[in-house]
């Protein structure tokens, strides 16, 4: 009997290589379709109207790209959760699941607007476009990137008492991606972003 974690594994890889299957299918199908079907199309009902579908074509490609491109970033995201959850625990896996997310959909649809323009101008909008989302989420996948990191590396676990940021002598109660939440000794709960956690020196101090 094969392991439970080597099939979870086997699975997300076989939606990683369906799910490219199934678009290289269907772009196949509406290339076809696009650029001899409406003609046999138009020849075999007499109505020259049936042409206009041409103009039309732009907006399928980009619609079924999204659709089938979030498809496979989806299935390669849950590809690493799996790879990662039984090394790491589920939080961190999750992390990282979250992080090919967001990465995965920048470049979908920087990589689409690039196609769709073609080209030297191609090159440029997808680079402008993806370019715009970096500086968009710049700040949001700084702390996610940190918050993996501190994740997988553990420097600190949930209970320990540390001084850590500026606050000295707390003990941490939670670890997430974006925010690591300390407790002072008054009670006072103070939420560390992660990116600031990242670079600077930590001290794990032993219970009284």
């Amino acid at each position: 009997m094969s392991e439970p974690g080597k099939d979870s594994i086997g699975n997300a890889l076989a939606r990683v290589v369906l799910y490219a299957v199934i678009v290289a299918i269907v772009m196949g199908i509406l290339q076809w379709f696009f650029t001899q079907g409406v003609d046999l199309l138009v020849k075999t009902t007499k109505l020259e109207g049936l042409r206009v579908l041409k103009d039309y074509a732009t907006y399928v490609y980009i619609i079924v790209l999204l659709a089938l491109g979030w498809m496979i970033v989806g299935s390669v995201a849950q590809l690493f959760y799996t790879m990662l959850k039984p090394r790491y625990g589920a939080s961190s896996a999750a992390a990282v699941r979250s992080m090919v997310k967001i990465l995965g959909l920048g470049g979908l649809l920087a990589g689409i607007a690039g196609g769709v323009a073609g080209g030297a101008a191609g090159v440029a909008l997808g680079g402008f476009i993806g370019l715009v989302i970096g500086f968009a989420t710049q700040q949001v996948l700084g702390q996610a990137v940190a918050g993996m990191f501190i994740l997988l590396a553990r420097p600190f676990k949930i209970g320990d008492i540390v001084d850590i940021a500026g606050e000295n002598g707390v003990e941490v109660k939670d670890i997430s991606t974006m925010f690591t939440i300390v407790q002072r000794s008054d009670g006072v709960e103070v939420l560390i972003p992660s990116s600031m956690i990242i670079g600077q020196k930590i001290a794990i101090r032993k219970r009284a």
